[in-house]
């Protein structure tokens, strides 16, 4: 069975990019539809992980192959903030959930005592802000699963997060990470021999699941950005005022897989080359086998 285990959709709510964060939503894509193109493109099970909402699944509930799930917008313990894939929860557990996720141990002892499956999102991303050390060692101790293909990030990237979830024995987790229509389903998690959604993540949580599709690119990114636009001038009209300085979006674009590559490098330097060359700093060291504890 394969599923997109990263995609948004109009409820994802308002873009967190400065200057246009007041007037544009990080997706314009109508659930309904979403459904429709995971479905086309061989998802066998579908679901939306929108940022600290679940409003997108109202109408989606009535598909058997559906379930909910959500992506937490988090607030670490040294003040960071980072993305927290929550998945097959209950409306309830979402509310709860909402409730803990400025305070990280509660959000781990509820998603621990309720067994649902999780994972930290583009690992090797500054989406979410700064990285320092300590998150790190949260990482390692207390999430089971990390997202190894994300198909908004770079190559190298990902491949720094399938090195880090194979070096900690992670569940690597895959999804297209799509805003825009043109890339969802366009990277995914599977699980040879699932025949629900039970099998599917109890495959996962057994460690036989496995990630496919694409990685990020230029092209990708800024297709996807203008698309954003042109919904956000369709949606508020008054916006199309703005349509000149829409030129300025490979620009926009090009400078950010820069600086997400200067973040992904600094970090695989310091989490791989610092442990070819220390001691084994207690931030970096490799787990004991305990993937069991999250069953």
């Amino acid at each position: 069975m394969k599923c997109d285990l990263h995609v948004h959709s109009y409820f994802s709510g308002p873009c967190t990019t400065p200057v246009v964060s007041g007037i544009c939503r990080e997706s314009y894509s109508d659930p309904e539809e979403v459904y429709s193109l995971l479905s086309r493109r061989g998802m066998d099970l579908v679901t939306l992980t929108d940022h600290d909402s679940v409003e997108g699944a109202e109408t989606l509930r009535r598909y058997a192959n559906f379930f909910v799930s959500e992506e937490l917008t988090c607030r670490m313990p040294s003040g960071t903030e980072v993305h927290v894939g929550v998945y097959d929860m209950t409306d309830r557990q979402h509310e709860q959930l909402q409730q803990r996720r400025n305070d990280l141990v509660a959000l781990l002892m509820y998603l621990t005592e309720h067994k649902l499956f999780f994972s930290i999102n583009h690992v090797f991303s500054s989406l979410t802000g700064p990285r320092v050390h300590d998150d790190f060692e949260w990482f390692l101790e207390y999430f089971p699963a990390m997202e190894t293909r994300n198909g908004h990030m770079l190559e190298e990237q990902n491949a720094h997060a399938v090195h880090l979830a194979k070096q900690w024995k992670k569940i690597g987790i895959g999804g297209s990470d799509a805003h825009a229509l043109p890339s969802v389903g366009t990277a995914y998690t599977e699980v040879a021999g699932a025949n629900n959604k039970e099998e599917f993540f109890a495959g996962l949580r057994t460690g036989m699941g496995r990630v496919a599709g694409e990685s990020g690119r230029f092209s990708k990114l800024t297709r996807d950005v203008f698309l954003i636009a042109a919904e956000m001038m369709r949606e508020r009209q008054w916006t199309a005022l703005l349509s000149p300085i829409a030129v300025l979006i490979p620009v926009a674009t090009f400078f950010n897989y820069i600086d997400e590559h200067r973040f992904s490098r600094r970090w695989a330097t310091e989490l791989f080359g610092k442990q070819e060359n220390s001691k084994g700093a207690p931030w970096i060291r490799t787990p004991q086998p305990a993937v069991e504890e999250w069953v």
